[in-house]
C-alpha cells in the first residue's frame, strides 16, 4: 500500500509542534511492551505480486470467489427433485446470492439438457366451460401449440361466419323451409276455416286482428250494434251470450293448436337448419380435432363447442356475423352474462402460458412478487354499471411462467406484500396454482368472481434473504417453513485472503470493467481495491464478498480517473473515490468533532484524572459508521447500593450494556470481596450521552474508572480504551475497532498530537486492524500508538504506569500497587460502614 507523504509530514509536524518531551517518553516505559508495531496496524497488498500491467489483460471471472459451502448447498437443493426441497438462500446484500443462484440454475439446466433428463414443459390455456361458465377449464398442450390452437380457432370462427349463411341460402334448403312453412300455414288456415264456419252457423262472425280474435253476433247479414243488442229480450240476450261463450272457448282451443303448430314448425326448421349445417360444421371441426388426438380434455371441449354452434346457428346466419356488435336477433338462451354480451366467447382461447419460444427449462426471477405478479390476476371490464369477467381476461403470474422450472424471489419483498407469503406456501404445499383475487384472501367483497380450474404445479422455489429473515421465519413460521424449505444455502460475507482469491479478485475487476465499460485498473489500483475489501470485513486475513460494494468503488474510481484524463485507474483514483464517498457521508462525524474542538463536548486527551477515562463508541448511520471517544466517569463512596448504572436508571441503557455492568460487578466482587463483603456505592456514567448506550465494549473502561476512583490513582486521558471483560478479568474482543481507533486519532489531531496518545484494544482485535493511511503513518512515526492487552491488570499498568499487583501468600496485594490501594480503600469503606451502623445500634440501645 502506498502511503501519502503529505500525511507523514503533517503528523510529524504536529508531533514537533507539540514537543513530545523526554518525560512523556519515560512515562511509557511500562506500556512499551504492550505496544504493537506499526506493521500490524494494517495489511498492505503488494502490487508486485500481480503479473499484469492492466486488468484488461486478465480473463474475466467466470465463477464465485469462495462460497464452497453455499455452492454445494445450492447444487444439492436444486438436484433433489422431491416435494419440500425448495431453497432459502441467505447472506448479506451484495454477496452475489442471486447471481450465484442464476449461474447454478443455468449450469444445472445445461447438464440436464445434455443428459436428456430435463422436465417436460407445456403450454397452458383457459377455455370456456359450458357446464359452469364461472369455472374456466385449464387445458395442457404440448409446447408451442397453444398459439396455433388460438389461431385455428379464430379461423374456424371466420369460416363459420362465411359458410353457414351459404347453407341457409341454398335452393334446396329454401325449398325445404318453404315446404315446412306452407304446411304450417295450411294447418292454420284449416283450423281458422272450421272456426269461421262454426261461428257462421250460429249467426256469429270471427274477426282476426293484431290485438287478437273478436267474435260478434250477426243481424240481417251485418254485425249487430250495441243498441240492437240492448233492445233484445233477456232470453234472447242470454242465448246470444251462451253461444258467444262457446265460440270463445273454441277460439282459445284453436289458437292453442295454432301455437303448437307454429312451435312444431319452428322446431322442424331448427332441426332442418341443424341437419343442413351439421355436415359443414363437422367437417370444419374435424381437421382441428384430428390435430389434437392425444389431448382428451381438448377433444371434449371441441365436441361441446361444436354442439354449441349447432344449437346457436342464428348467430351465424347473417353474412356479417363476424361484426363486433351483438347480432340482431338473440340466440338461443345462453344463461351467462358474458356470453350474452359476446356469443362468440367460446371460440376465444386464452393462451395463459406460451412456451413456443422456450427451448429449455424456464428460470424466472421475479423482482416484484406482488399477488398479481406471482399468482396471476383476473381482469374485469365495466358494462352497464357492473363488472364482468370471463376466461379470456385471466392473466398469468410468475408461478405459471416458471412451471416446470425454477422461480427465484426475494423474501423481504414477499413478506412486504400482504398475504403473498401465505399464498405461496399454499401453492407449494398443494402443488397447484389457483387463480384468484387477492381480496378474497383478505375477506374483502369483490364483484362477480371467477373460480378458474387450478393448474398443476411442478417447480423449484428459491427464496433469497438475509439471516435475520431466515431466523424469524424458523421461529415464527416454523411449522410450515421447515416442511417447505428444507435446504438452506448460506453465503458468507468474507473469504480467506489467499493468492488464488487475490487473483480472482483481479479477474472480478476485469469482468466488472467489461460489463460496465470501465477503464482498466493498474496493479496499484487493483491492490488498493483489495485493501478496501479487507477493510470492509475488518480482517487482515479475509476479503469481503460483498461485490455490490466493490462494484460501486470500481465505478467511482473510474469516474475520477476519466475526469483526470488518465488512461487507466491507479491507486490514487481508488483512494480519491473512497475519500469522496466518506466526505459525502460524514457530516454528522464532523459536527461532533467540531463540538469537541469548541468545548461543547467535554473531552480531555492529555494528562491524567482519577475516576475518569475515555471510552470509545461507534455511531452507525446505516450507510456510514464512525467512532469517537466518550468520557466515562465513576464515583465511589460509602454505602450499600453497590454498582449504580446511571444509564440504566435513566432508561438509556441496552440489555447488553446492563449485562456488561453486572459482569464487572462479578469481577470486582470476586477479586476484592473474598474476605469481607463489598460495602460501597459506585456510580457509572457515560457523560453527555442522551440517546442511549448499548453494547459491552466499554465494560473494561468502566472497571478501570472504578478501580481508579477507589485507588485514587489517575488514569491517562491520552489513551482511549475499548474491550469487554469477563468475570475473570480477561479482555474480550469487540467490533468496530478500526472506526474506534480512527475516531480517537481524529480527535487527538484536533487538539494536536503529543506523541503519547493512543488506543488500548483487546489483543484478539489486532488482526482486525485495517487502519487509514494517515493513522498508519502516525503510528509508524511514533506520534500515535496502539496497545494490545489480555487482562485488566495489563491495562492498569498502561493507564496508571504502576504495577497492578498480585496477591502474595499471606493474601494481601503488593504494597503500593493498584490492587493494593483498591483493597485498602475498600477496607476503609467497610470499617466506616461498620462504625456507622455500630453507632446507630448503640444509640438505639
Amino acid at each position: 500500500m502506498t502511503r501519502s507523504k503529505d500525511t507523514v509530514e503533517n503528523t510529524t509536524e504536529h508531533a514537533t509542534a507539540n514537543g513530545a518531551s523526554d518525560e512523556n517518553r519515560a512515562d511509557e516505559n511500562r506500556a512499551e511492551k504492550y505496544r504493537i508495531p506499526w506493521q500490524d496496524s494494517s495489511w498492505s497488498c503488494d502490487s508486485a505480486i500481480f503479473n499484469f500491467q492492466c486488468t484488461d489483460e486478465l480473463p474475466p471471472l467466470d465463477r464465485m470467489i469462495g462460497q464452497d459451502r453455499a455452492q454445494e448447498a445450492l447444487r444439492f437443493g436444486l438436484e433433489v427433485d422431491k416435494p419440500g426441497y425448495n431453497l432459502f438462500v441467505t447472506g448479506l446484500t451484495g454477496t452475489g446470492k442471486t447471481s450465484a443462484v442464476k449461474a447454478h440454475l443455468q449450469t444445472l439446466v445445461d447438464e440436464l439438457d445434455q443428459q436428456e433428463r430435463r422436465k417436460p414443459i407445456n403450454d397452458w390455456i383457459y377455455v370456456y366451460n359450458f357446464d359452469d361458465a364461472d369455472r374456466p377449464c385449464a387445458l395442457q398442450l404440448p409446447p408451442g401449440t397453444g398459439k396455433a390452437l388460438r389461431y385455428r380457432m379464430s379461423e374456424i370462427l371466420r369460416i363459420l361466419g362465411e359458410q353457414v349463411p351459404k347453407v341457409f341460402q341454398s335452393e334446396d334448403f329454401e325449398a325445404q323451409r318453404r315446404s315446412l312453412e306452407e304446411s304450417n300455414r295450411q294447418e292454420t288456415r284449416t283450423l281458422m276455416t272450421d272456426l269461421e264456419e262454426a261461428a257462421q252457423a250460429a249467426n256469429f262472425a270471427v274477426q282476426v286482428n293484431p290485438t287478437g280474435v273478436t267474435i260478434f253476433p250477426m243481424l240481417e247479414g251485418r254485425p249487430m250494434n250495441p243498441e240492437e243488442y240492448q233492445a233484445l229480450t233477456a232470453d234472447a240476450k242470454k242465448a246470444i251470450d251462451d253461444i258467444r261463450a262457446q265460440l270463445m272457448q273454441r277460439t282459445q282451443d284453436v289458437m292453442a293448436d295454432i301455437r303448437e303448430i307454429e312451435k312444431g314448425t319452428s322446431e322442424k326448421v331448427r332441426d332442418l337448419e341443424r341437419s343442413g349445417a351439421e355436415e359443414l360444421v363437422g367437417s370444419i371441426f374435424k381437421s382441428l380435432a384430428d390435430s389434437y388426438q392425444g389431448v382428451t380434455e381438448l377433444q371434449e371441449f371441441l365436441v361441446q363447442l361444436q354442439d354449441y354452434v349447432l344449437g346457436n346457428l342464428v348467430i351465424f346466419k347473417e353474412t356479417d356475423a363476424m361484426r363486433t356488435t351483438v347480432p340482431v336477433g338473440p340466440p338461443q338462451p345462453i344463461g351467462n352474462a358474458a356470453l350474452t354480451l359476446n356469443p362468440y366467447l367460446p371460440f376465444d382461447v386464452n393462451v395463459l402460458v406460451d412456451n413456443s419460444a422456450v427451448d429449455r427449462v424456464p428460470i424466472v426471477i421475479e423482482p416484484n412478487p406482488t399477488w398479481g405478479n406471482l399468482f396471476g390476476r383476473i381482469e374485469r371490464r365495466a358494462i352497464m354499471g357492473t363488472y364482468v369477467s370471463d376466461h379470456a381476461m385471466l392473466k398469468p403470474g410468475a408461478l405459471h411462467l416458471a412451471n416446470g422450472g425454477y422461480l427465484v424471489i426475494n423474501a423481504r419483498d414477499v413478506l412486504m406484500s400482504g398475504t403473498v407469503w401465505e399464498g405461496l406456501k399454499r401453492v407449494i404445499r398443494n402443488r397447484e396454482i389457483l387463480l384468484e383475487d387477492p381480496s378474497e384472501q383478505s375477506g374483502m367483497y369483490i364483484p362477480q368472481g371467477l373460480r378458474p380450474e387450478p393448474i398443476p404445479l411442478d417447480l423449484k422455489v428459491i427464496v433469497t434473504g438475509d439471516e435475520t429473515i431466515y431466523r424469524m421465519l424458523t421461529s415464527v413460521d416454523n411449522e410450515d417453513f421447515w416442511d417447505l424449505f428444507k435446504v438452506k444455502a448460506e453465503f458468507d460475507h468474507r473469504v480467506e485472503l489467499t493468492e488464488e482469491n487475490l487473483q480472482a479478485y483481479c479477474s472480478f475487476i476485469c469482468r466488472t470493467g467489461m460489463e460496465e465499460g470501465l477503464l482498466g485498473f493498474e496493479p496499484s489500483g487493483a491492490a488498493e481495491v483489495i485493501e478496501y475489501a479487507a477493510r470492509l470485513v475488518a480482517d487482515q486475513q479475509k476479503l469481503s464478498t460483498r461485490f455490490g460494494l466493490i462494484k460501486d468503488l470500481l465505478i467511482e474510481a473510474d469516474y475520477w480517473a476519466q475526469k483526470e484524463g488518465a488512461p487507466r485507474v491507479k491507486d490514487e483514483h481508488v483512494r480519491r473515490a473512497i475519500s469522496h464517498k466518506i466526505y459525502r457521508l460524514n457530516l454528522v462525524e464532523e459536527r461532533i468533532r467540531d463540538m469537541v474542538a469548541d468545548g461543547t463536548q467535554l473531552l480531555q486527551v492529555t494528562g491524567s484524572e482519577v475516576g475518569q477515562i475515555n471510552g470509545l463508541a461507534v455511531y452507525d448511520l446505516g450507510d456510514f459508521s464512525f467512532g469517537r471517544p466518550t468520557r466515562i466517569t465513576a464515583q465511589t463512596y460509602a454505602g450499600r447500593e453497590g454498582f449504580i448504572n446511571i444509564e440504566r436508571e435513566a432508561s438509556l441503557s441496552g440489555r447488553t450494556h446492563d449485562k456488561g455492568v453486572l459482569i464487572l460487578n462479578g469481577y470486582i466482587g470476586a477479586k476484592f470481596g473474598q474476605e469481607r463483603p463489598l460495602t460501597l456505592s459506585a456510580s457509572l456514567c457515560f457523560e453527555q450521552s442522551y440517546e442511549g448506550v448499548d453494547g459491552d465494549s466499554a465494560s473494561s473502561a468502566e472497571v478501570y474508572a472504578i478501580l481508579s476512583s477507589l485507588s485514587g490513582l489517575g488514569l491517562r486521558q491520552d489513551i482511549a480504551v475499548t474491550g469487554s471483560v469477563n468475570q475473570k478479568g480477561e479482555i474480550q474482543p469487540i467490533g468496530g475497532v478500526n472506526q474506534k481507533v480512527e475516531g480517537m486519532f481524529d480527535v487527538c489531531r484536533v487538539f494536536g498530537l503529543t506523541g503519547t496518545q493512543g488506543v488500548m484494544i483487546p489483543h484478539q482485535n489486532v488482526q482486525n486492524l485495517m487502519l487509514r493511511d494517515d493513522v498508519v503513518s502516525a503510528i509508524k512515526e511514533g506520534t500515535f500508538h496502539i496497545y494490545a492487552v489480555k487482562t485488566i491488570e495489563e491495562g492498569l499498568e498502561i493507564l496508571t504506569d504502576r504495577e497492578a499487583g498480585q496477591r502474595s501468600n499471606n493474601g494481601s496485594f503488593t504494597e503500593g500497587s493498584v490492587n493494593g490501594l483498591v483493597e485498602k480503600r475498600l477496607k476503609e469503606l467497610n470499617q466506616s460502614m461498620r462504625g456507622y451502623y455500630g453507632g446507630l445500634l448503640a444509640e438505639a440501645n
